[in-house]
């Protein structure tokens, strides 16, 4: 019982929202799709982000590595200078020789030292210390005031024609570098600069940074600082140096000078193969310094590919989906539309044959009634023959009047000569009929009919029509765009009585017809003759016709 109600539920749906019911499942299935691809999107993301972490843990383990490993050079080299009391040319090629840096130094440019040096001692300085070096070379920037303390560059090794380029300057002049050299004098540790512009780099804008540790020795009781040993670095081969053995994929790496919280100064990028703005940050430690090393993933806006796939498979079982719900809506309006045909067909049916049965008996006396008529005007036993064939022959073209227009529109002209032709012979005056061309719709013209063939009956039985001298005047016309009115006369035979008794078709012209055609029936008996006046409307064919013709 309950399938049978959700049977007629679906399909009371399908027939009230034909449009509505496809488009509503469509979006449906569209919703459950887009939450579907929202759902693996976000899975996608996150897992993005896990592996972006991860890189950015991988890699950052690696720069603090490094930077931890070149610390410990640096460490071991003060270690050594300290106790040395001069770090002459032959102990510091020595040490560095001994170091054997391995591979965890890569990205480094070398290691270098800086002696302390008093502005007056300059001339000196460059005429002991860095006469050896190819070429002239001087303290620079020149010193301005004599009791200043210089830290120029005395040794960098490797010796390569790009580190001599930095051999005398005086890095104790700059400001980025006296900062760091400062603060590794306070804390007793390396400790990296912020971004600078390496000597060595020559016309070259590439950042870079240094990492600094003091150096100091006996002197007097007390000690004394004799100078910095130092590492150079060029900050993106020091960040491609980590990457050798973290592989950073197809994402972005790039690395801050985040010293004072603020954001930082980009020193060195590795771009990813394309922007999305995805990024995960994690804080460095490089010797005493903070850095910020940023991870940006390279995965784009677009879909995944089982994104893709989902939705190009609900967007199918979508329209799919909806085009299954609008051939079944198709279908119930189809066969909504045949019940009421079929519904109108039976009503008409059922109308036709009440209108049968009582047609067969009104038939059946006009029969009579012609055969009286016919046989009071025949003198012979031929014309008595003939004329009632003819006659007989009239009534039954009434009834194919209305059959062989199909129900369609009927010209009430063509309604009078059908009913009465049975009481019209040749020339004969008995009936005659005027009026413009009306033609009225099928429901309204049986009406009509009817009443005609009720008119002409009675006529027949006991009016104008029973005698040989009897008259009937039919006359219409059009009192407004959509009403005619009809008059019935009767003039010429015997005398009405002024209460004649109320048979059926005096209900049938009065009561039943009236209702039918929405407009009353005046219906007089007068004593020359039965006077009847109809008012029938006139309708556009759209408003009455009962099934499209084929």
């Amino acid at each position: 019982m309950a399938s049978t109600v959700d049977r007629g539920l679906t399909r009371r749906w399908l027939i009230e929202y034909p449009r509505a019911v496809p488009v509503a499942i469509f979006l449906l299935v569209m919703s459950i799709t887009l939450l579907s691809v929202f759902a693996i999107e976000r899975g996608a993301r996150l897992k993005e982000q896990a592996n972006m972490r991860e890189t950015a843990r991988a890699v950052a383990s690696a720069l603090e590595r490094r930077g931890a490993t070149a610390s410990s050079y640096l460490r071991a080299g003060a270690a050594l200078f300290s106790t040395a009391g001069e770090v002459q040319p032959d102990i510091f090629t020595r040490f560095v020789s001994e170091l054997r840096m391995d591979s965890d130094y890569r990205g480094v440019e070398g290691l270098g030292w800086a002696q302390a040096v008093n502005a007056a001692d300059a001339p000196e300085f460059e005429r002991d210390r860095l006469s050896g070096a190819p070429g002239e070379v001087k303290i620079r920037p020149a010193p301005t005031n004599a009791r200043a303390i210089l830290f120029p560059v005395t040794y960098l090794l490797p010796d390569t024609p790009r580190n001599r380029r930095a051999l005398g300057y005086d890095m104790y002049s700059e400001a980025v570098r006296r900062e760091a050299m400062d603060s590794s004098v306070l804390s007793g540790r390396p400790t990296a600069s912020g971004m600078v512009v390496l000597q060595q780099e020559g016309r070259r804008k590439a950042p870079g940074f240094l990492i600094y540790m003091p150096v100091m020795m006996s002197a007097g009781g007390g000690e004394r600082l004799a100078g910095f040993i130092y590492s150079p670095f060029n900050a993106k081969d020091f960040l491609e140096s980590a990457l050798i053995l973290e592989n950073q994929g197809d994402k972005g790496v790039r690395l801050y000078d985040d010293h004072l919280g603020d954001g930082g100064t980009l020193i060195a990028e590795l771009p990813p193969e394309r922007l999305t703005g995805m990024t995960i940050t994690r804080p460095v430690q490089i010797a005493n310094r903070t850095m910020m090393l940023e991870v940006e993933s390279s995965r784009g806006s677009a879909l995944s590919q089982m994104s893709m796939l989902t939705l190009i498979f609900g967007l199918m079982v979508a329209s799919l989906l909806m085009l299954i719900a609008r051939l079944l809506t198709q279908q119930a309006v189809e066969d909504q539309s045949s019940l009421r045909w079929l519904a109108e067909q039976n009503s008409i049916r059922n109308t036709l044959t009440r209108e049968l049965n009582h047609r067969v008996k009104n038939t059946l006396a006009n029969v009579l009634s012609i055969i009286a008529l016919t046989r009071r005007r025949a003198t012979r036993l031929d014309d008595f023959a003939d004329t009632l064939d003819g006659r007989i022959r009239a009534l039954s073209a009434t009834h194919d009047l209305l059959t062989q227009s199909e129900w369609g529109e009927t010209p009430i002209s063509d309604l009078v000569r059908a009913e009465l032709a049975p009481y019209v012979q040749g020339d004969s005056a008995a009936v005659t009929s005027s009026g413009p061309d009306v033609e009225l719709a099928p429901n309204d013209a049986l009406s009509l009919g009817l009443a005609l063939h009720e008119l002409s009956t009675n006529a027949a039985k006991y009016g104008a029509l029973s005698v040989p001298d009897g008259r009937v005047s039919i006359d219409w016309q059009l009192v407004a765009d959509n009403l005619v009115e009809l008059s019935w006369v009767e003039t010429g035979g015997p005398q009405v009585a002024d209460t004649p008794n109320r048979g059926f078709g005096m209900d049938l012209i009065q009561k039943i017809l009236a209702h039918e055609l929405k407009h009353p029936v005046e219906l007089q008996f007068d004593p020359r003759g039965v006077r009847c006046r109809l008012r029938v409307p006139v309708r556009l064919a759209n408003d009455f016709q009962i099934r499209a013709r084929g």
